[in-house]
């Protein structure tokens, strides 16, 4: 892979960032503390390494030209507190019945990416909030400062950057030992399904298609193949991601590899620019210019085709398939005004990206009682809007980016359990923005599966020219 041409002819280094104006950085007021912190990071182990990132750059490129799916989800916002091996394993579990019902049922391989494992940064509309007259620093994530709406809590503490760290280091560890110690099994697939979802129509749905897994299983063994010992059935490739906010933490994991002389992100396998940090002289923009990690750049209805092209220029200058993914997060009602241009402006310059579909942030509201949610239904909605664009624009859906817990929460309205306003109240647990349970993660991949099996059969009839033979 060859290394990322210099955007604009100007010399990138770690640190080049520093140079640029930065949005939604916190202001600590010990700027002394916040440098010993960045010097600890900077001499401790990265999180993740070059070759890891280098096989999902590829597994991407496969995403790209449509021959694989993308699914990333997890958390909003990871918490300390919720840290706990039951967390973990939940949401890892929620992420492969999803990619299980994609794979089989659309016949599609699946690249899994967790928001997990360094999920802590928040951006914020405000940089207060106001309560009772009280106005405090706003909410940053654990990683910048605490929930409790205190003054000591709101103060932005670079030493959290430290145990964001430690507690992202065991969560790896836990994952990895997930995907590649037996948990992740096929034979196992019917043991995956929660207990909460498993009396739900989504839970019986899973378990007829676990069934029909396990037959197939069977079957491959009487032929003969050992399906037994193949690590493909045993064993999954599962990538980490989050959003690149807090630069300074990002940089000090940053590592430039003595084999290709490319600077790789340790952090995470996968970063991404967010929606309000995607400013074309930005700091953001600047530092994941240089990194060579895959990255990703949210899309709100705020962004223009000329402006996407441009940062299309500074992030992804040599074309290459699978370093960048597009993250639309349109909401329903703006996705089939939004959409097809940035589309057609990608295709008309013949850029390589990856689409991907972020249903929950352009859905979100706040009921009569207070709640911040996502109706399920506006959620399918932008989903089935976004494949039935890119079909009719000729170009390919590649994943989904959602928001989600293994937990039993009442964070969004609908989908099979029916979950009402007053329902919210029973267990809304979320640090920040709401998240789709397992049985409504569930029930969002089915769909996807039936709507990605449509797309796919389509597209491969509409490859076959009429009247052709097509014969070996």
């Amino acid at each position: 892979m060859p290394p990322l041409k210099q955007h604009a002819q100007t010399l990138w280094t770690p640190a080049s960032w520093r140079d640029k104006p930065a949005v939604q950085m916190p202001d600590y007021d010990y700027i002394s503390t916040l440098a010993e912190v960045e010097e600890r990071l900077a001499a401790s182990l990265p999180l993740v390494f070059a070759g890891e990132i280098r096989a999902l750059r590829r597994q991407l490129g496969e995403v790209a030209a449509g021959r694989a799916f993308l699914l990333q989800g997890g958390d909003c916002a990871e918490s300390f507190a919720d840290f706990s091996e039951r967390a973990i394993t939940d949401t890892f579990r929620v992420l492969l019945q999803m990619a299980v019902v994609l794979t089989f049922a659309a016949a599609c391989p699946v690249v899994k990416v967790g928001r997990m494992a360094g999920q802590f940064a928040k951006p914020r509309s405000a940089l207060t909030e106001t309560r009772a007259g009280v106005t405090l620093p706003s909410y940053r994530g654990d990683i910048v400062n605490d929930l409790d709406f205190t003054p000591a809590a709101r103060r932005p503490d670079p030493r959290r950057q430290l145990r964001a760290y430690a507690q992202s280091a065991a969560t790896l560890n836990l994952l990895r030992a997930l995907a590649q110690g037996g948990f992740a099994d096929l034979h196992r697939v019917q043991q995956w399904n929660l207990d909460f979802v498993r009396a739900s129509p989504q839970g019986a749905r899973y378990r007829d298609l676990s069934s029909r897994i396990s037959e197939t299983l069977a079957f491959i063994r009487a032929c003969g193949l050992d399906a037994v010992t193949d690590p493909q059935l045993r064993q999954v490739q599962f990538y980490t991601s989050h959003e690149a906010l807090l630069l300074g933490y990002e940089q000090a994991l940053t590592r430039r590899d003595p084999a290709t002389g490319e600077w790789y992100d340790g952090s995470a396998h996968f970063l991404w620019i967010g929606e309000r940090t995607r400013q074309l002289d930005g700091a953001h923009v600047e530092f994941m210019r240089g990194i060579a990690n895959p990255i990703g750049l949210k899309l709100g209805p705020t962004v223009d085709p000329d402006t996407l092209l441009r940062l299309l220029d500074a992030l992804n200058p040599d074309n290459q398939p699978g370093r960048l993914t597009l993250i639309s997060r349109l909401g329903a009602a703006n996705i089939e005004t939004s959409l097809p241009p940035l589309i057609r402006a990608v295709q008309r310059e013949n850029r390589q990206v990856i689409w991907s579909c972020d249903p929950m942030h352009g859905n979100t509201l706040e009921t009569s009682t207070g709640f911040k949610t996502r109706p399920f239904y506006r959620i399918l909605d932008e989903v089935g809007r976004f494949f039935a664009i890119h079909q009719g624009e000729g170009s390919i859906p590649g994943g989904i980016h959602i928001e989600l817990t293994g937990q039993d929460v009442t964070e969004c309205l609908g989908g099979a359990q029916a979950i009402t306003e007053q329902g919210l109240a029973d267990r809304y647990h979320t640090q920040c923005d709401p998240r789709l349970n397992a049985s409504q993660s569930l029930e969002l991949a089915f769909l996807i599966a039936e709507t990605l099996k449509d797309y796919r059969k389509t597209t491969q009839d509409e490859a076959i020219t009429p009247g052709q033979d097509h014969s070996p």
